[in-house]
């Protein structure tokens, strides 16, 4: 197992291999098969100026406790999150350094207003991330990319809020398809010969973003364990400006969690017992790779106990979508065993005087939502467009998903 590591006094990169419990270092590492490999140089640009964040060298850490207490006390030093979200934020930096032996992951992040401190904390936690790349929205995409597949680290990025649809739309692209492994983004770039040669970015890695709102698309929103800041008080020993000597208690505990990838990624795995069906499926995904790596129980509780309620707020946000409003009102006329079929003018009408509407609602707005929403079945009998009662079970099974209680059948 070998991992890129940089000595910024001396200005040098190297190679860091783990064998049989011991750590070498190489400026190059001949094959069996005759290559030769060499790492990344240290004049790379990238690394020079600490865009990305690498290790110096393996370090001893003693045992996985007191590893994260040290991360604990780094933290709290620098920032101020709810105490959930220390727990979080502690083992997340820990996945990060394992996350090539999982197959899902979730995503960060921290939200708030300007001065609400998710710059400053998406800076102390993303530098302890493994192979941390930082970036802001200034940013252009292509680098990005290029970044994230050539060192295959954690994503750290800064206000995430865009302006423009064409930044958002190629962003959005690495955030659906970086949390779940095998699902490249493909580009078309032109070859020396003025050629179309499409190639893959490899995508799949942790990220943490800071940013002011929400993104609207909701799949992509349930990626995401989110600390809300600046909703509280800021503690007092806090200091305003970061001390020059956070970069370098970071890179002592990036030198620990190296040794700690080297023991610990092997043995890295889900577990299933893990699952809490109280919750998403969704968010099952994503938490249980977190969960995976967490000794402490009353740790794993705290952070379960988090996901619930996030979960719920999650429910109870697309139970008052006019998604929601609908299967409410669907479920409760298809509960009707004497009828065949439920005209969509009747539940436009019971809509309507239930929830009320700041615009019009009409029969012809709810069937787009029915169809290309929901995923539901209507069609027009007798020159009206009905919802026959056998979508009950469809529109039951959609109620869970969006935080409403299905009217049970007579």
């Amino acid at each position: 197992m070998l991992e890129l590591v940089y000595e910024p006094a001396a200005e040098r990169t190297q190679l860091a291999s783990f064998q049989d419990g011991a750590v070498t270092l190489h400026d190059v590492i001949a094959s069996p098969t005759g290559e030769r490999l060499v790492p990344i140089a240290a004049t790379n640009n990238l690394i020079r100026h600490r865009v990305v964040l690498l290790p110096e060298q393996p370090e001893e850490y003693g045992t996985v406790a007191e590893l994260v207490g040290e991360i604990e006390s780094y933290l709290y030093r620098y920032v101020d999150l709810s105490p959930a979200f220390f727990g979080i934020a502690t083992h997340y930096i820990l996945l990060s350094w394992v996350y090539d032996a999982f197959n899902e992951l979730p995503y960060l992040r921290l939200r708030g207003e300007p001065g609400s401190g998710k710059t400053r904390a998406l800076i102390v936690i993303g530098s302890l991330c493994y192979q941390a790349f930082l970036a802001s929205g200034a940013s252009t995409v292509s680098p990005i990319f290029h970044t994230l597949d050539t060192f295959r680290g954690t994503f750290i990025f800064d206000e995430a809020d865009f302006r423009f649809s064409d930044e958002k739309a190629e962003l959005v692209k690495i955030f659906n398809n970086g949390n779940v492994r095998g699902f490249p983004v493909l580009r078309t770039a032109i070859s020396a010969k003025r050629e179309f040669d499409p190639q893959a970015f490899m995508v799949f890695g942790p990220k943490i973003v800071a940013m002011r709102h929400a993104f609207q698309d909701r799949a992509l929103e349930s990626r995401f364990i989110t600390e809300e800041m600046g909703q509280r008080p800021m503690r007092a020993d806090i200091p305003i400006n970061l001390p020059d000597c956070q970069q370098a208690e970071a890179l002592a505990l990036r030198n620990k969690l190296l040794l700690y990838r080297f023991r610990a990624v092997g043995t890295a795995a889900i577990d299933p017992s893990l699952v809490d069906l109280t919750v998403s499926s969704r968010l099952n995904q994503i938490l249980v790779p977190l969960l995976s790596i967490i000794d402490d129980a009353c740790v794993r509780a705290d952070i379960t106990a988090a996901a619930r309620t996030l979960d719920q707020s999650l429910k109870n946000e697309r139970a008052g979508t006019a998604e929601g409003q609908l299967l409410e009102i669907l479920s409760e006329l298809l509960a009707d065993a004497a009828r065949e079929v439920v005209p969509l003018s009747e539940i436009t009408a019971a809509f309507v005087t239930r929830f009320g509407a700041e615009r019009p609602i009409t029969p012809r707005y709810l069937g787009s939502l029915l169809r290309t929403r929901l995923h539901l079945t209507s069609y027009k009998t007798h020159g009206v467009y009905v919802v026959p009662i056998g979508e009950k079970t469809k529109v039951d099974a959609l109620c869970p998903r969006y935080g409403v209680t299905p009217y049970p059948l007579p």
